[in-house]
């Protein structure tokens, strides 16, 4: 599922970023949300989001759990 819709995303959920220095690469970076920086509904490039281990990037994919 893709992460650009807020709604869908809420705080421990599983997913996938992408971190500013790794857009041009594309590389993933997964882990568990522990903040919601982006304030509008959506947004075209996904909702950036903070992990609770500190990284903060924009998820391109929401985990399904189980």
């Amino acid at each position: 599922m893709q992460g650009t819709k807020r709604g869908q995303i809420k705080k421990g959920t599983k997913v996938k970023v992408v971190q500013k220095q790794d857009q041009r690469s594309g590389k993933l970076t997964d882990g568990i949300v522990a903040r919601i920086l982006t304030n509008s509904a959506t947004h075209p490039h996904g909702i950036k989001v903070m992990l609770e281990d500190g990284v903060v990037g924009r998820v391109k994919e929401i985990m399904n759990e189980g």
